[in-house]
């Protein structure tokens, strides 16, 4: 098979994947928004925001919603449990919330779904905030998704 051949497979399979994703809602919008707005801000531990200089990852991801008009909770575990969770192998729609750790009752890490593939977050001590690839299928840490603009209103 040629490069060719293969780039233009690749491509109509990612097409297929991108129709399928459902448009994020106006409150996922602005709160992607937001976070995007975020990008270069320091990792915080507890960080909410300017007040505390800085963002820990559900720090960013609440402080979205919040300027989105939605209300979720402030540590990724509950944002976790608070859902509305995705079925598995859901197509992601920016806005999402994407949760890590080493099980469903143990979620460590939270980031927002950005772009088809992409994630913004706060990863971890010495670190920014930033936009980076995400692909759940690499990640053995990649516990599930939740929708909390999935209703449009707030929660």
């Amino acid at each position: 098979m040629s490069f060719r051949t293969a780039q233009d497979k690749v491509l109509k399979t990612a097409a297929q994947y991108e129709a399928a994703a459902p448009a994020p809602t106006a409150a996922a919008a602005k709160a992607v928004t937001f976070a995007r707005s975020q990008l270069g801000q320091p990792y915080v531990w507890g960080g909410d925001g300017a007040t505390e200089g800085g963002f820990d990852c559900s720090g960013l991801t609440q402080a979205a919603y919040r300027k989105a008009g939605i209300s979720i909770p402030r540590v990724a575990q509950a944002q976790y449990t608070a859902g509305p969770r995705l079925p598995a192998k859901s197509p992601f729609a920016p806005g999402d919330l994407l949760f890590f750790g080493t099980s469903p009752a143990r979620i460590t890490h939270v980031g927002i779904y950005s772009a088809p593939g992409r994630m913004i977050d706060a990863p971890h001590p010495g670190a920014v905030v930033h936009e980076r690839a995400f692909d759940p299928t690499t990640r053995t840490d990649f516990q599930g998704a939740t929708r909390p603009a999935g209703q449009g209103s707030a929660r």
